[in-house]
């Protein structure tokens, strides 16, 4: 399971008096740097921020400023932020979690809950996108699953923006996708492969997670490993790990539906599409969940 935690990182604020929204792409997480941060941002009106914009975002007890610092070639704007206190508390103090913009609603204070898995890791904090395959288990179910048997192992795969973005043809063609944080620490290691050895199956709680162990297997047998991953996993891949996998319906024209085809075969796929249509499933990140096997 990938134990990444969702950080509010969605901010709302003014420039020049206007109304403006600001997703910070790599949310701070760890100890300040003289209260300086340099963010690429996702940013609403595009228009607005020019180089050299500032920002104010104000709330009850705490401000926060930005001034944009670069326009990158994709429309990221580049934000220094001026952190008065720890980040992680203005951002919980300020921020609002960066529900997926399929879902037509603010944020409300229960998706500070909802949009968290109950074994979310206060320490692998800085997900803007909840591991959502995840979002189905609760601290019950995860006791009767270990009365049965089934040991849990948690990964952790910072789940970025890139998840939801739809494929273009220089992704298509480079076979290279975003790149996304992964730890797999040297005790989850050891007991993957362990279970391995014993002929146990893997079964991977989502995407993420199936995307973090495979690319830690790619040199062979799963190994201890952390670094940033553009793994793009497509049919012909060739799967050393998972055994299993439990998804959610994802999007169309995106990197996690063909990754799941490839997990499962393009046609089997289409088959429980058509089965969730017709039977009127929930798809996407609040939806409903298969058992690939």
């Amino acid at each position: 399971m990938n134990n990444a935690k969702v950080t509010p990182a969605r901010l709302y604020g003014l420039q020049q008096n206007s109304k403006v929204e600001v997703l910070i792409l790599n949310p701070p997480t760890y100890s300040m740097r003289e209260g300086i941060y340099e963010l690429w941002c996702l940013v609403y009106p595009g228009k607005k921020f020019k180089v050299g914009s500032e920002i104010i975002f104000k709330g009850s007890d705490c401000d926060l400023t930005g001034k944009v610092v670069q326009i990158s070639q994709s429309g990221h704007r580049l934000i220094r932020f001026n952190f008065s206190d720890s980040p992680v508390l203005i951002l919980e103090k300020l921020g609002h979690i960066p529900l997926p913009h399929y879902i037509k609603r603010p944020a409300r204070e229960e998706d500070t809950l909802r949009y968290q898995t109950v074994y979310a890791s206060d320490t692998n904090s800085g997900a803007i996108a909840a591991p959502t395959a995840g979002l189905h288990f609760t601290l019950e179910q995860l006791d009767r699953l270990k009365a049965k048997g089934f040991d849990q192992v948690f990964v952790h795969l910072r789940v970025g923006a890139g998840t939801f973005q739809p494929l273009t043809e220089e992704r298509l063609e480079t076979g290279k996708l975003h790149k996304e944080y992964v730890d797999i620490d040297p005790l989850a290691a050891t007991e993957i492969r362990g279970a391995k050895l014993e002929g146990k199956s893997i079964i991977s709680v989502g995407t993420t997670t199936l995307r973090a162990i495979e690319w830690a297997s790619l040199e062979g047998e799963l190994l201890p490993k952390s670094g940033f991953t553009d793994i793009f996993i497509r049919p012909g891949f060739k799967f050393k790990v998972a055994d299993g996998l439990i998804t959610n319906f994802h999007l169309p024209c995106s990197s996690l539906l063909i990754l799941v085809s490839a997990f499962a075969g393009l046609e089997n796929i289409k088959r429980a599409y058509e089965l969730a249509i017709q039977e009127k499933f929930r798809f996407y990140s609040y939806g409903d969940a298969m058992l690939i096997i």
